[in-house]
Parts: structure tokens; C-alpha cells; sequence
């Protein structure tokens, strides 16, 4: 959830398998956890190929053992397998460039995904979802600077982009403790999208509390 803020990705191996395949489902869901809380042009049916890549390895075939992030990077590799070969002959090819920057993103191999994601831009660069989930894989590698800077691109292109500004803000205040710069993201969130739920509104209003509250203390 937003108001649990950004959550490192865990590569300890306290991980369980059945906890790895959820994660991945909800980060295909809610863009990891740092995107997509307003949804954008990307459907959860349009990702969902890629949590059946991850749901198709149940852990009973492992042992009931985690699988690890080399296991979890093959499952990606098979899955990306068949886009990967249409991707030779139709290499530009935005729609199969970001789905396979999904399946390597769903399996936490965020370089990968980042790469594909980076490629597709090149092509579409006004794309301001797919340019949202390059800035999440480039976050979770551990780039906080270039994730700002793809997100800040991404509002030059639709400065009232819902997910773009939140992603912002959780950046700015998980990944820089720049607890302002994320106030005046998500006052710009609400200022210039009236539309949203009274549940959205909430969830970033709660935010805005937390932040400001933190600041106090």
C-alpha cells in the first residue's frame, strides 16, 4: 500500500517461494508499489501474461524451496523467449519491448527490465507510462537520481500525470529524505487531478500527514 511507503526489494534469503510469487503479482499489479496506484494506460489483463509465467512455477516443483534471483531470471528468460525472437524481425516494436520489460521487472531482474523499458522510449519517447515503469526499475536498481530524472521527464510531457507526480513524491521522500520536494509533488497530484476517488485522494492525503508529521518530530 502507498502509505507503507517504498519498500526495498529483499534478495536476502529469508525469502519463501509463495512470498516471491506474490510480491511479483502485486508489482505487476500496482507497478512496484511505486506507480500505478492511479491507473494508466496499462491494464492488469495487458500484464498479466507475465505473473502466469510466475504462478506456472508453483513451489511444489522447486522442493518448497525459494527459488533464486538466477531461478527467478530463467523463469523471466522463458517467458521472454517468444517475444524476444518477434523482437529480431520487429526490433522498435514498443507494445513487445514493454512487455518484456514487464516479465523481467515482475521478476525483479530490474537492469534487464530497465533496458528494455530504456530501448522502447527510444522509439516512443512520449510515452509517459512506460517511461513511469522505467523509472520504478531504475529505483529498485538502486538509481534513485535517474528515477527522478525519467519521472520529471515524463511531466514535461503530461505535467498532471497521476502516477508520474505520485511516483515522484515517494522517491523524493523514501529515496532522498527530501520530505518538501515530495510535499509539492503530491499537492500537485491533488491540485490537478479533482477527479480522482475519495479512496485515492485519501491514500495521498494520508501521505502529505505522514510527511509533515515526520517533519515535526
Amino acid at each position: 500500500m502507498p502509505n507503507e511507503g517504498i519498500e526495498q526489494v529483499t534478495r536476502g534469503p529469508a525469502w519463501k517461494a509463495r512470498q516471491v510469487y506474490a510480491m511479483a503479482a502485486v508489482c505487476l499489479v500496482v507497478g512496484l508499489a511505486i506507480g500505478y496506484l492511479f491507473r494508466g494506460s496499462q491494464s492488469p489483463a495487458a500484464l498479466q501474461p507475465a505473473a502466469n509465467a510466475l504462478s506456472s512455477a508453483a513451489p511444489g516443483g522447486m522442493g518448497g524451496q525459494m527459488p533464486s534471483l538466477d531461478q527467478m531470471k530463467h523463469m523471466a528468460d522463458k517467458k521472454a523467449e517468444p517475444l524476444l525472437e518477434k523482437l529480431k524481425s520487429d526490433p522498435t516494436n514498443v507494445d513487445l519491448l514493454k512487455q518484456v520489460g514487464n516479465i523481467y521487472q515482475a521478476t525483479h531482474q530490474f537492469k534487464d527490465a530497465a533496458s528494455y523499458y530504456d530501448e522502447a522510449l527510444k522509439t516512443d519517447p512520449k510515452n509517459v507510462p512506460i517511461r513511469t515503469q522505467l523509472a520504478s526499475s531504475l529505483y529498485y536498481n538502486g538509481d534513485v537520481d535517474g528515477a527522478i530524472s525519467q519521472l520529471q521527464t515524463a511531466l514535461q510531457y503530461d505535467p498532471k500525470d497521476a502516477n508520474s507526480l505520485f511516483n515522484l513524491g515517494l522517491i523524493k521522500w523514501q529515496g532522498k529524505r527530501d520530505g518538501k520536494g515530495a510535499l509539492v509533488a503530491w499537492r500537485e497530484l491533488l491540485k490537478s487531478n479533482p477527479q480522482l476517488s475519495a479512496d485515492r485522494k485519501a491514500a495521498v492525503q494520508k501521505l502529505i500527514a505522514d510527511v509533515q508529521t515526520q517533519g515535526k518530530s
